[in-house]
């Protein structure tokens, strides 16, 4: 039941029907977790024991670490007048400790079941080759595995609650049903956004009353998520496999068109599913976090980065930049090199100060790149990523100066243009990671394309790939409406087109959703004989 089919459009009509003519009112979620299970235990019922023990285990370990809190602050309270300041700093040490490792405990365990089956047979497969460059004769295993699905996705979710429980950020949830809830809530399983428990519990708890604007909001969110996905991704994934499939056939100038088709088959694959994701839950009256934002107006990576997987980024923010950033190796490190001869220099003490943060935004961007795949290719996607961003930091007084010297207006129309297109060249390289079946193919990939230019040869090539003239007008025609609306939303950032249609006569508004729907239905790839394409993200 994917979320472009009729049977996933239908099962939330009538999950809604339900929810809203439930009479009890405090236990509308009761319907939501049903519909959650149901759809799950459909997609894939072997994957169900995965999810359910993500679910109690987090459950039970977060009371543990709620329990330890609230015990340690009646013990703090009834010796308040008997214990010394250092005896209570001992005390408070020890329960900080003893915290840590049980929270420990939820996160090895967690993701030591999503690196197991994620990355067992990628570092098995490297340590054969390693091995064998030193004429070790080693066969390290490989197991038949499956990633069940969207285990990234519930594991994040999960093990971001426990730390918010032993940060004390949020109490422990009481409630096993509930909290299964909040970790297998199905607009949201497939490929996130992941959902930090403040924001989004508490909305699923409580009880939503029908809103007819909510309704047509959510439904059409869907329809935009549909007019990207099966209009643009699904017609330009075509191409994309062809390549893919037999990549040392093709030469650099369809090599680079097989990479600017797969910014555009990405981009309107993933915030398509999110957006549906998005549309559903409104329907139900919950607002998810926001995932994407442009990103392609970007004018930094850094920017992108904050732009594109709002969730994942933000995710990765609280719970692995600052506390590596802000730990006391790096910060030490930093304070070392300011005492030193080099700190005490303009540039040293640029350097020591942001040390922490770059070398953080470094580690976090290798995580990022594994968090990808279990493929070289995509450490060398992280590793490229990290490592712009961290000389984009080490070195931005110099850039600062260049642009001074060199009487450069830093917000003037033309640079922001120039910015945002070196944006999106960075970018694309990093997406030759991604396209190239592997790091080696990565590196003829890019040779290739600096070396191997041919028109001719591309015309050739490219018309082999299943786009007709009529597909790549269609998909030129989506990638336009695209970028109309994202200038529109760029402009007005603090409103939402569908608001904006709102306000404008009812003719018009008729018109627009009309033309939506005829386009998804004319022109949406889809039908009797078609295999239609997983999202992206789903197995992430």
């Amino acid at each position: 039941m994917t979320y472009t089919s009729v049977n996933f459009i239908f099962f939330v009509l009538v999950t809604a029907l339900l929810y809203f003519a439930l009479p009890l009112k405090k236990h509308k979620w009761t319907v939501l977790l049903a519909a959650s299970v149901f759809f799950y235990l459909v997609a894939g019922y072997r994957y169900a024991v995965f999810i359910l023990f993500t679910a109690v285990s987090t459950y039970l370990i977060g009371l543990w670490v709620d329990k330890i809190s609230k015990s340690s602050k009646a013990v703090l309270k009834k010796n308040k007048s008997e214990w010394g300041r250092e005896e209570k700093k001992k005390y408070k040490n020890s329960i900080k400790v003893k915290k840590r490792l049980v929270m420990s405990l939820a996160l090895v365990l967690n993701f030591g079941i999503l690196a197991f089956l994620k990355y067992f047979n990628f570092f098995s497969g490297s340590l054969n080759d390693i091995l064998g460059n030193f004429g070790i004769d080693f066969s390290a295993p490989t197991l038949a595995l499956f990633l069940p699905l969207g285990i990234s996705f519930y594991t994040f979710q999960s093990m971001g609650y426990i730390v918010d429980v032993y940060r004390e950020k949020t109490p422990a949830e009481k409630n096993p049903l509930k909290f299964m809830l909040f970790v297998s809530f199905f607009p949201q399983i497939v490929q996130g956004p992941i959902s930090i428990y403040d924001q989004l519990a508490h909305q699923l708890y409580e009880p939503h009353s029908f809103d007819f604007t909510r309704f047509k909001h959510g439904m059409m969110l869907i329809l935009w998520g549909f007019f990207k996905k099966l209009i643009i991704a699904d017609r330009a994934v075509t191409a994309i496999t062809a390549v893919t499939d037999d990549y040392n056939a093709y030469g650099g100038s369809t090599l680079l068109f097989t990479i600017l088709l797969y910014s555009v088959q990405l981009y309107a694959d993933f915030s398509g599913g999110i957006d549906i994701s998005r549309g559903v839950a409104q329907i139900f009256g919950i607002d998810m976090i926001e995932n994407f934002r442009r990103p392609y107006f970007s004018r930094s990576i850094s920017e992108y980065w904050r732009r594109w997987h709002i969730s994942l980024g933000a995710w990765l923010k609280n719970y692995l930049f600052y506390p590596v950033a802000m730990s006391n190796l790096f910060i030490n490190a930093g304070k070392k090199m300011k005492a030193s001869r080099f700190g005490k220099t303009a540039a040293g003490a640029h350097v020591s100060k942001v040390l922490p943060t770059s070398v953080a935004s470094l580690i976090v961007f290798l995580v990022v790149g594994i968090w990808h795949g279990a493929d070289w290719k995509y450490v060398g996607f992280g590793v490229w990523n990290g490592a712009i961003i961290m000389v984009s930091i080490l070195l931005q007084p110099l850039f600062d100066s260049i642009l001074k010297k060199l009487h450069i207006n830093p917000n003037a129309v033309w640079y922001s243009v120039f910015q945002m297109l070196r944006t999106f060249i960075i970018v694309l390289v990093g997406y030759v990671f991604d396209v190239a079946p592997g790091f080696s193919q990565a590196m003829r990939t890019f040779r290739l394309i600096l070396t191997n230019q041919s028109l001719t040869a591309a015309r050739a090539e490219i018309s082999e790939l299943g786009l007709g003239k009529k597909d790549m007008l269609v998909i030129l025609a989506g990638i336009a409406v695209i970028f109309i609306v994202s200038v529109i939303q760029e402009r007005h950032p603090s409103t939402t087109i569908r608001e904006m249609l709102d306000r404008k006569p009812f003719l018009l508004r008729f018109a627009v959703i009309f033309i939506g729907i005829m386009a998804v239905i004319v022109y949406g790839v889809y039908g009797s004989g078609y295999n239609p394409a997983d999202f992206v993200y789903m197995q992430f």
